[in-house]
């Protein structure tokens, strides 16, 4: 599948970017081909796009320079090609408000695109819709798993979040590739074990299973191989521990690389992150926001079953497998 092709379906399909309107990529010297290939497909649309470069931070959720977060406030359409999250921040969140439609894609991969993209976003928007219809209004979320995550997490007056692929309306926002439903839990609320079994973000794949402990809210121990270790190590401070997201991946053509980017929106599992969570209705605001993912969990939205062991328990399964 050429590269034009996933490009095309970025700037058509997802932003519906238009000749009259102005387009910016932000990209890196890591990921500057891909910017390259979504800015010369941006110019068959418009002759007002603009590609510009960004310093590589040491953390996703880390501020852009301040240019680049001036330069943001200027366009109708955004695409965030970048090895560092630029998701939750300021700078995002500002061009937002201002009306930009925004797709992020932090270290995202050719291969991602090819795959990932290629897909019936109906189908994403669907499964979405018809999880919120379930999780709306429930106070408790318990997810466990064979491999020994237990979590309980409570959610009562917090909005899950629709990131279906599709931002054509002024301000929307979410990640491309997209396919997953996510909230910010309450803070101070979270306990139980979490057993990372597929990834954590800015590591890859876990060599060996990480235990993460939660206490009232907050990791209180990482125990596991090489990746723990630096997981570990990035977590700065007490804010850095927040738990700060809970998200369901609906993407069915999505699978495990490494790249978290992707591996949250592997249907069949869920993902927690921790640090930032301002930007999508959480009170925490660190320049920090990793996610760890888990496969095959089963999912209790109070006492109903929404998720068996990486299996979709809803009415219409024609969605899901």
């Amino acid at each position: 599948m050429p590269l034009d092709k996933p490009a095309s379906i970025i700037l058509k399909d997802c932003m519906s970017l238009k000749e009259n309107e102005s387009c910016l990529i932000v990209t890196d010297s890591k990921l500057r081909n891909i910017g390259n290939i979504i800015y010369k497909n941006s110019l068959k649309i418009t002759k007002k796009s603009r590609l510009v470069l960004t310093a590589i931070p040491k953390a996703h959720g880390a501020e852009p320079p301040e240019s680049i977060a001036e330069e943001m406030l200027k366009h109708d359409v955004i695409l965030l090609a970048t090895t560092m999250s630029l998701s939750h921040t300021k700078a995002r969140k500002a061009a937002s408000e201002n009306g930009a439609r925004i797709a992020s894609m932090p270290g995202i991969t050719i291969d991602m695109m090819k795959r990932a993209l290629n897909v019936d976003f109906n189908k994403i928007m669907k499964l979405n819709k018809q999880l919120i219809s379930k999780l709306k209004n429930k106070n408790k979320i318990r997810i466990t798993a064979k491999n020994g995550t237990n979590m309980g997490f409570y959610t009562e007056g917090r909005k899950w979040i629709d990131d279906n692929g599709i931002y054509t309306k002024k301000g929307s926002f979410g990640n491309l590739p997209a396919g997953e439903v996510f909230i910010a839990p309450l803070e101070n609320e979270t306990n139980g074990t979490i057993i990372v079994d597929a990834s954590i973000g800015g590591t890859g794949k876990v060599d060996r299973n990480v235990e993460i402990k939660i206490k009232d809210g907050f990791i209180a121990d990482v125990i596991g191989g090489k990746v723990s270790k630096k997981f570990k190590k990035s977590l700065k401070n007490n804010l850095y521990r927040n738990v700060a997201e809970l998200g369901i991946g609906t993407n069915l053509k999505a699978k495990i690389t490494g790249n978290v980017l992707e591996d949250e929106k592997v249907a069949g599992t869920c993902h927690i992150a921790f640090g930032n969570n301002m930007h999508f209705g959480g009170k925490i605001d660190v320049p920090f926001h990793v996610d760890v993912v888990v496969k095959k969990p089963t999912i209790y939205a109070d006492s109903l079953l929404l998720m068996k062991d990486g299996k979709f328990k809803l009415r219409t399964q024609s969605l899901l497998y």
